[in-house]
Order: structure tokens, then sequence, then C-alpha cells
């Protein structure tokens, strides 16, 4: 599979951004017994750790990406129309706050993962069955599959909705989850690999889990992962809390098999098709289309970044370098529906992502990878952490950190913050325009902004990686409580090269608000439309 295939398998996971649901059947009240293979095992995160390891040592061995006829050529309706039976749900009967449910195999997921039941500190694979999926109008026949064909995936369920799946793990190494809005959106990986170079990314996969059954009463449910790939092999721990902010402790011990030029940590994917900032491909009813509009940086001198996220026409790939950062994430930040208009799959409802390292990461790079989209069918966005040493073969690599699922981040600036971007044509309204310029509108509201009195004087500090920046203020926007900068940036040649933006404000050398970062590409000299 290749990035668009994966990307959109991705987006399948769930086309409208909703929970999937887990068949139309009425719950029952008795579960039906799961079939197991072979004998129980002793399990514990050291023996996978152990595992992953010994996997490194050994050739990499590529997975069977070949389907029975019976769905191999399944479209997304077929596929969508087989559910999972409730009753053959695992932890069913078990008086538990979980339930977990399995995807089957079709459409772009070729590839079997095992399942384990881990119980007890004892691993039992889970084997398939048709009998536990009803096949609807699919036109598969469930009783001509093989006994043998696997899974693609899992979804979990929370008790307080015994329909809605609060997370789900389907495709390479992705995932997803819900936090208090029910809404899905942008995917992370356990790890990317190369991503945004000039030579084919790898995606590793998970190929097997390990399900732990909860504790009785208990609101936390902890999944084990074995990965692979050519380069790597790993073992992944989450410990799932689902909330109004879901969140999830995860610690990788990664084992590589060969050097590896580009190591993404907590990769992040999203969608960013049209925005306030970036209307190339404004050509839908909506006014803005994207599951994410900025990557947001907490970074380890205690500064905060935002980067407001676009659609390029080629691809674009900034890092922003660190040491020990305090968090990055890919958020949502207008909650608007209005700005949105989509009473269909509610893209002011997206979670953001918010990744917290829980030990020291050293010194690295955020890295940004930003790729032109048609239409909001492909994730076009990547963020993720790369150390500063590139890895090599027999290494062991250890990575805590937590993931927050959720509309508002667990973490916020205590200075305002960018609440919007906008860009269009520059120069003086009424003045006919001699020369091409691109005016910059960016709304801080927030932190120390409305104490500020009519005589403050509030300063935007503006830098041009090139150009000349001309036309600049700073004055209060009474409608959000804060301020709003303006300046004009005049392109100094026909080139269309990047030019690197930064700003802030300030009052008396005091910083008010974050540091707002942009990168703006002059379009070609035949676009420099001066009205």
């Amino acid at each position: 599979m290749n990035r668009r295939e994966l990307l959109q398998a991705g987006v399948s996971l769930c086309a409208a951004g909703l929970p999937l649901p887990l068949g139309l059947m009425a719950l029952p009240a008795q579960a039906a017994a799961l079939r197991h293979v072979g004998p129980r095992k002793p399990f514990d995160y050291s023996w996978l750790k152990g595992e992953a390891l010994t996997l490194s040592s050994r050739d990499y061995t590529p997975r069977s990406a070949e389907l029975p006829a019976e769905i191999a050529n399944l479209d997304w309706d077929a596929y969508q129309a087989i559910g999972y039976r409730a009753d053959h749900r695992l932890w069913r009967d078990d008086d538990r706050y979980f339930e977990a449910a399995f995807f089957h195999l079709g459409l772009f997921f070729k590839s079997a993962v095992r399942i384990h039941d881990l119980v007890d500190g004892q691993a039992h694979e889970i084997a398939y069955d048709p009998q536990m999926f009803d096949y609807g109008n699919s036109g598969v026949r469930g009783r001509k599959l093989p006994k043998d064909l696997g899974f693609a995936g899992f979804r979990l369920v929370f008790h307080t909705d015994p329909v809605r799946d609060v997370a789900a793990f389907l495709g390479a190494s992705y995932f997803r989850a819900v936090g208090g809005q029910w809404q899905y959106g942008l995917s992370a990986r356990g790890l990317a690999i190369n991503c945004g170079m000039d030579q084919p990314e790898e995606f590793p996969d998970f190929v097997a889990f390990w399900l732990e059954r909860p504790a009785p009463g208990s609101n936390r449910v902890t999944v084990y992962a074995l990965l692979d790939s050519p380069s790597v092999a790993g073992a992944y721990r989450f410990d799932i809390t689902p909330g109004d902010t879901l969140t999830m402790d995860i610690d990788a011990a990664l084992y590589p098999r060969k050097p590896i030029e580009r190591l993404g940590i907590a990769p992040l994917t999203s969608m960013f098709q049209t925005g306030e900032n970036d209307r190339r491909k404004a050509n839908d009813w909506r006014p803005e289309i994207h599951d994410s509009d900025g990557l947001s940086m907490w970074r380890g001198n205690d500064e905060w970044v935002w980067r407001p996220l676009s659609n390029p026409r080629q691809l674009r790939f900034n890092v922003f370098l660190d040491e020990n950062p305090r968090g990055f994430g890919l958020l949502q930040r207008d909650r608007n529906f209005e700005n949105y208009q989509d009473d269909g799959v509610f893209y002011d409802r997206r979670p953001s992502l918010w990744v917290e390292p829980r030990t020291p990461w050293g010194r690295g790079s955020v890295q940004l990878l930003e790729l032109p989209t048609e239409d909001e069918t492909f994730d076009n966005i990547v963020a993720f952490w790369r150390p500063e040493t590139p890895p090599v073969a027999g290494q062991e690599l250890l990575f805590s950190y937590r993931l927050h699922w959720a509309g508002i981040p667990p973490v916020r600036p205590p200075l305002a913050r960018v609440v919007a971007t906008r860009v269009g044509i520059g120069g003086v309204i009424g003045r006919p325009r001699s020369y091409y310029s691109r005016r910059f509108a960016v709304d801080f509201a927030g932190g120390d902004l409305p104490l500020l009195g009519e005589g403050s004087t509030v300063e935007a500090v503006i830098t041009a990686s090139r150009g000349r920046v001309e036309i600049t203020s700073a004055r209060p926007l009474h409608s959000i409580r804060g301020y709003r900068a303006m300046f004009d940036l005049v392109p100094p040649d026909a080139s269309e090269q990047a030019i690197d933006l930064r700003l802030y404000l300030r009052v008396n050398g005091q910083p008010l608000t974050e540091t707002w970062l942009y990168q703006w590409t002059p379009p070609p000299v035949s676009e420099r439309l001066l009205s």
C-alpha cells in the first residue's frame, strides 16, 4: 500500500468522523462463547519487549496481503455492511466497564492481526469465527471463509454507551479515539519512518494485540501491541481511560534492525483542505474543511508556539528544533459551527490531540509535513517528534508519553493565544496598487489582553526570512476582548521560495502572546494580481 491508500484507510476507520456502530441488532442478555487457538501462555510487558528484541534480530518477513476471493474485492459499501455481533464481544458477560469487538478483513485492510485475550497474566489467542459477524447485504457468505482468516483490528466500547466505540485500532499502526463530543477526527500512529523524504515512506504494522481484561469497576483498560517493519520491531503498552478527555498512557520499546534516517515518535495524522488562512482550494459551499487547524508546541524553554496549517501547492516540510519538549499537538482550536456549516460530519467537534512526554526526550525536533490535497478524503498533515541522533541496529529506544484526545487540550498558554489567521491581498484601501503584497491578520485573545488600559502601547514584533514587511499595526479587537495584528509582506523577487514569518505582541518589552509562526509561499508571477 502506498501513502495515499494507507491514509484513505485511516479515513475509512470512520468516514463521517463518528464512532463506529457495532451492528444494528438489539444487545442480547447473554454473550456467545469465543473460540481460542492453542494453549494459554504467560504474558507481561517484559516478555513482549523480549519478543520484539528477538524479532528485530531476524530478517523481516512481510505479512500476507492476499485475501480469499469472497472478500478480496469488497467496495466501501459492502465492507461497511459487515457488522460485528454484539453477543460476541470480548468481556460481554464479565461485568466490566469495557467490551471489545473486532474488525473484519477486507477493503483496504488485507493483512490479519492476531488478537489475544489476557487474563491474570495468561494470554489466549482469539480465533476468527464467521459467526462473530453479521454480513448483512455485503454479499459475503461467511461459511465460505477460512476458519483461520483472522481480524483487521478491534474497537473498544465503554459502559456509558453500549453502541458507540471510544477507541479503535485499524490499519498499519493507526488508531483513533474520541473525547466527550463522541467525534472521531485525526489519527495517531505507533511510529513513522522516513516520512516526507525523497524515498518511499515505511509504515510499521501492529501485527498482534493483547487485550487485558480490566478489573471490575475500573475505568481503565490496557492494550499491548507488537510492532514490526523492515527497519524496526517494537513493544507497546496503552493504558486507555475514557472521559471528556480520553487519555492514553503509552510506553514504547523500539529495537531497530538497521539505521533509520528519520524516526518519528508519537506521530499524528490529520487533514487540512481549506481554512480562513488558506483558500487555495475553496471550491466547496462550506467555509472551512479541516480536522485540525494548527500545530501547537510547548517548547522545552517554556515558549508557546502556534503554527497554522495549510494546504500547500507542493510538499512542505518544517523542522522545529527543541530539547525536552513539554508537549505538542495538532489542535482544532476553532470550535464555532458557523465557520464550518457542516451538519453531517461536524468539523467543529473534531478532537484535538495533545502529546505529553512522560520522560525527558532530550534533543531533537518537532517535524511537520504538509501535503497538497484536492478534497477532504485524504489525510495530508503529519506531525511527530524526531530524536536528534538517528537510531542504529542493536539499540533499545524507550519512550513514554500521554495522548490527550479532547476538544480543549489539557494545557494552555498562560499568554494570549492565536484564535484566527487570515490572509488576503495587501495594499491601502482606496489607493491603486502598484506592486503585489500579501496581508496577514492575526487575532489574539486571552492572557493579560483584557487587562490592558486604553493608553497601552502594544507592539507587533514581526520578522520575515525574506521580503519587506510594511503597514504594520496592533489594535484592540473588542469583539473577542483581544487584539488584532496586521501587516503586509512584499515578496523580494519573482521567486516562489517559501518565506518564514514570526510574530508576537508585547507591551513595554513584556510578551503578551504566544509566538505565531507561518510559512507563506509566493504564488507564480502570473497569479500576483493587483486587484
